[in-house]
């Protein structure tokens, strides 16, 4: 008798083929995150869109499951076979700093993505945005576009251009708040966020940061922890969104509950073993100008509506929980064991 085909029903049938999924920013840390976890928990196929191979070190880049797609984003025409074969799309890859990039990036290069992909073909795409754009409703703040930096411009309008497109229905818009993820001193096999490593500042801050009170609070997340979700909703199958009072596209903002700044000095003080004032100077508008010149910080528009805004929440928020899995760090000490942050002395 024979054997049954490799990934063949037992009953006979059609063989089952692997997923193929293409991943855009793969050398990133949220995108190298996603590639690890997919790669070791699921069979399927991975296409990793990335610039640099050498930046590449969560994956074996040249096991058989691995094709990597070398170039920039803004130039599909190279890739395009191989964007059609995709039957899932995770694009997190992003611009910003110069305008003229980030609209390309962020906006022109997502549209030209779409359209090299099959719809007969493709699933799902889950698109990369960011939770700054939001208001505690998931809806998008007119914030983001009278004030936002080119980044926040560009991710706002981009939401808005994918709500009417054809796809919409197999999108998955998914929203991170504060990312960490890495190591403080860049080691281990993924890369270091820039929250993770600013984590070293924030520690030499502490002696001031301690005699302050701010009445802010905002959501969290670690790269893992988006990794987890997003591996959970490409390896299920695809239905319309089910979350109420959204369109087509679904959001979904990725956090762990809410924390304030001030419960967040008081864990890292407790982390560092400093001491930790009975008291505190509250930040009012006026202190808070003052220490911007002291220090000599830059703010744009958008930090100064940050600033005034303080309570960056929404409701409702998507830990890995929400969707029947655990969190790989829940607590911000898990993130700072997770980090290597040191308990106390120099970092």
């Amino acid at each position: 008798m024979t054997a049954a085909p490799n990934n063949a029903p037992s009953g006979g049938g059609p063989v089952r083929r692997p997923q193929r999924i293409l991943i855009t920013g793969a050398s990133g840390c949220v995108g190298q995150h996603i590639a690890a976890q997919l790669f070791r928990e699921t069979d399927a196929e991975l296409l990793l869109w990335l610039r640099d191979p050498a930046k590449l070190t969560a994956v074996p880049a040249t096991d058989p499951r691995i094709t990597l797609l070398v170039g920039d984003l803004r130039d599909v025409a190279p890739h395009r076979e191989r964007i059609a074969s995709a039957s899932r799309v995770i694009h997190t890859a992003t611009a910003w700093g110069d305008p003229e990039r980030a609209r390309q990036v962020n906006v022109v290069a997502v549209k030209e993505l779409l359209a090299a992909t099959d719809p007969a073909v493709l699933e799902q795409v889950i698109y990369f945005s960011t939770a700054s754009i939001l208001d505690r409703d998931l809806q998008l703040l007119p914030e983001a576009t009278a004030y936002g930096t080119e980044y926040i411009q560009t991710k706002a309008q981009c939401l808005r251009q994918l709500e009417q497109h054809p796809l919409a229905e197999r999108i998955v818009a998914v929203f991170p708040t504060l990312v960490f993820g890495g190591r403080v001193d860049g080691g281990g096999p993924f890369p270091t966020s820039y929250l993770t490593a600013g984590l070293r500042d924030a520690t030499r801050w502490l002696w001031l940061a301690k005699w302050l009170r701010a009445d802010a609070s905002f959501h969290y997340i670690h790269a893992a922890d988006i990794a987890r979700v997003c591996v959970h909703l490409a390896t299920q199958p695809h239905r319309a969104n089910p979350e109420p009072g959204q369109g087509a596209v679904r959001r979904l903002v990725l956090g762990q509950p809410m924390v304030t700044v001030n419960d967040t000095v008081a864990r890292l003080c407790r982390w560092r073993h400093s001491w930790i004032p009975p008291f505190g100077v509250d930040l009012q508008g006026w202190l808070i100008e003052g220490l911007i010149k002291l220090l000599r910080i830059e703010v744009n528009a958008w930090d100064r509506f940050s600033i005034r805004q303080r309570h960056f929440v929404h409701e409702p928020v998507s830990p890995p929980e929400r969707f029947g899995l655990v969190s790989h760090a829940p607590t911000l000490e898990a993130v700072f064991e997770d980090a290597g942050l040191p308990e106390r002395g120099r970092v």
